[in-house]
Order: structure tokens, then sequence, then C-alpha cells
């Protein structure tokens, strides 16, 4: 007879009650015992794959209902002028979620509005999350998504961080395809506007008090949309406030939460008052660089050893989000092997030292909405002073093109003309 664990347990357990140790009752208490912890097991296990079977929902359940004329919306007739969020495409995903059941089968249906109770945990605690990806038409006239599988995967992470239900990944990604491939004619025929998808999650059951929802819903919407900045591929300007914080070690910065988002609001305004199109955040007494609003940031210089180095802030403490545009660019500069690489926290003393020593070649910020975009000015709130200095970038002339050929290599992916199979999904 071989020896585990549950027949150690048995043979204590009939010393502990007292029972006469033979072979022919140790051997029968083992059976019985063995029995019992199997039913056991197989009940543990039904549970089990009852509630991963409630946390999945399928692309074959998928339902679809097709928009009417009437209900139909009129098309732009030019996408790059479009302002970013303005529009919709005729259709939207919709599935529910409870505790008890589970997920329900999902649903393609024209867009309409959703309706909520005023206590749903959204509307008081921003229990809620979103994505942004995009898809895009190529110079073959196919369609494609870049990369979706990383904006699953963070969602997934975003969801469990905000007590959201979880979801096949795969599953999700399939339907989406599904909605855009309805739509298609939503995707623009152009090389600079995109149809930008937004899916989000929601805690609706409608119960005050700051606990895990028992109630959510995901949907998906889509838009055509043209360049997320006024300026378009100009150089755009960003202020800095040492005051203001966006995240902090240990918090949800590096999660796509609104809850991330609505704080923001104040000093995007204030930003814009310096002719400022965003805010680039900062974080500790040092004054490092951490992101800003829609987009991850870099920087390429020529350090204090000479050397040439692209320099981008890390995801070790969570203070950023993980972009998708980010990583892309790192893997490619990385294949280059051109210069060096480094996940680290530049400060405002290093960008005004840099300067000062005609050292800093580029800033840039990459983002999903925007892919690439030069920065050309930096207006920095001094704490110290309580004065205004203004750094000027010399981004796009300063005889490098780091960026730029980063912005075609990424641009030529997403649109077809470069062959890289491994980061898009194709929908025909």
């Amino acid at each position: 007879m071989k020896t585990t664990t549950n027949t150690i347990y048995i043979f204590k357990n009939i010393i502990k009650n007292g029972t006469k140790l033979n072979y022919k009752n140790f051997a029968t208490a083992v059976a019985t015992n063995e029995d019992k912890l199997k039913k056991q097991i197989e009940q543990q296990n039904s549970i089990v794959e009852e509630n991963q079977q409630k946390n999945k929902f399928f692309h074959k359940d998928l339902k679809i209902e097709r928009a009417e004329i009437w209900q139909m919306q009129d098309k732009p007739d030019k996408y790059e002028q479009l302002k970013f969020g303005h529009h919709y495409a005729d259709h939207m995903l919709g599935i529910d979620w409870s505790e008890e059941k589970g997920w329900t089968n999902p649903q393609i249906t024209p867009v309409n509005e959703i309706r909520l109770h005023p206590g749903a945990k959204v509307f008081h605690y921003a229990v809620g999350l979103f994505e942004g990806m995009k898809a895009y038409r190529g110079i073959d006239d196919r369609i494609r998504l870049f990369r979706p599988e990383m904006n699953i995967a963070r969602m997934r992470r975003t969801a469990a961080r905000s007590s959201l239900p979880d979801f096949d990944g795969d599953e999700l990604l399939k339907i989406i395809c599904e909605l855009v491939r309805l739509d298609k004619e939503w995707v623009p025929y152009s090389s600079t506007a995109s149809l930008y998808i937004r899916p989000t999650m929601i805690g609706t059951d409608p119960t005050l008090g700051v606990a895990k929802p028992k109630n959510a819903k995901l949907f998906v919407l889509s838009g055509p949309v043209g360049s997320f900045y006024s300026t378009g591929f100009n150089p755009v300007s960003l202020f800095a406030d040492p005051t203001f914080v966006r995240a902090f070690p240990g918090g949800v910065g590096s999660f796509k939460m609104g809850c991330n988002y609505a704080p923001t609001i104040m000093l995007g305004n204030i930003a814009s008052e310096f002719g400022c199109q965003q805010v680039l955040w900062l974080s500790g007494e040092d004054q490092k660089l951490t992101e800003v609003g829609s987009m991850n940031i870099f920087i390429y210089w020529i350090n204090e050893k000479g050397e040439k180095e692209l320099i981008t802030p890390p995801l070790i403490d969570g203070l950023i989000l993980p972009g998708i545009v980010r990583e892309s660019v790192l893997t490619i500069a990385n294949e280059w092997n051109e210069f060096l690489i480094k996940e680290s926290y530049p400060t405002i003393p290093e960008i005004r030292k840099a300067l000062a020593e005609n050292r800093l070649l580029q800033i840039f910020g990459t983002g999903t909405a925007v892919a690439l975009v030069p920065v050309g000015r930096i207006v920095f709130r001094n704490q110290e002073t309580n004065n205004i200095e203004e750094f000027i970038i010399p981004t796009m002339n300063s005889g490098e093109t780091v960026m730029q050929r980063l912005y075609e290599t990424i641009i030529d992916i997403q649109q077809g003309r470069r062959d890289r199979p491994e980061w898009v999904y194709i929908i025909d």
C-alpha cells in the first residue's frame, strides 16, 4: 500500500480515537475515507468549474441585432478634422454580470442609452475602468488591430484591482472583432484617422456602501477619430507643477481607472491658460517626470558620459500606465541597437542641465490615442522661486530623427506597410 498524506492523516485519527489498530480496520478506514475525500474533491472541482463558467462569456453565444436604417448615424465627410470622442459608430457591445449568475450572453445592438439606478456603485465610488485601442484601415484595405491582446490583459488586471469580475480575454477579443466587422465602414479610409474602440466595465448594483460590486456591466463603444491634438504632428507643450501629483507608490496610477482621470481635469485647464495641451506629471522632491495625461514620456539625449541614450520612466513602482505603444517603442529601439536604452526617472533638474549643456535632443510622448507626438516646450512652475520657467525642447530641429523613425515604424506596422504579424490582429 502506498503511503500518502491522507493515509497518515487517517492513521493519526485511528490512534486518536482509540481504535485498535490492525491491518484490516486500517485498510477499511483508508478506503472509506479516501472515497469520501474523492467525493469531496469532485464536489469542490464542480463548484470551481461552475464559478469559472460564471466568469466566462463566449463568442459562440453572441447575439447580433443590426441597426435599422433610421438608427444609423451619418458618417463624417472629413475624418482628419474630427474631435476625439465626439462621434460613434452604429453598434455597441453589452454584457451584464451578477455575482449569483455570472455573465449573460454577449449582445451587439444599435448604440442606445444605458439605464442605471441612481444608487449604482459607479456613480458614488467610481467603480469602473476603461481601455482604448484602435482599428486601422491599411494600404491593402484590410482592417488591423494593434496588439489588442495587451489591452485586454491590462483590462483584466485593472478589473482585478477594481474588484470587478474577470472574463476570458480571448473571447472578448473575438467579440470585439465582430463589432468592428459589423461597423467596418466606420473605419476611416485614411492614413491619419482610425476607429477608436473603448471597452468599459462599471459596477452597477444599486447599493450604497464601499464594497465589492455584486453586479457589473461590460460594454464597448467605437467611433472614428482623427489626430488627438489639434496640432497634428507638430510639437505639443506640456505644463509641469510639482504641487500636484497624479499617482503615488502603492496606488492605482498603473491601472486604467476613471478615478485616475477626473482629478487631472482642473490642472489641465490651468495648463491651457499657459498655452499647453497636456500636463506633465511630476513626483517627489527630486521632481521626477512620470507621465503625461494621455501618454508615456520618452527623452532622447546625450547622457553625462557622452553616450546617446533613450530614457523613459520605469513601471516598477506603479506610478505610470504600462502603455502598449511604450512597450512597442522599447522593443523596436532595442532591435535597432543604436543607442543606450534606460528605464529610469529623468528629473526636472536633469532636463534643465541637459538643455544648458546642449545634450537634450528630443522629447516625445507615446500612447494609443496619439501614437507618437513630439514635445517642443515644457512650462514649469518653480516652487522655490515661485517663477514660471520655460524649457524649449529642440525635438524637431536637433538634427536627430529617432522619434520620427520610431513613429514611421509604428504607423507602418499599424497600416500594413511593414510586416510584423505577431503585433497585428487582422479583421477580414
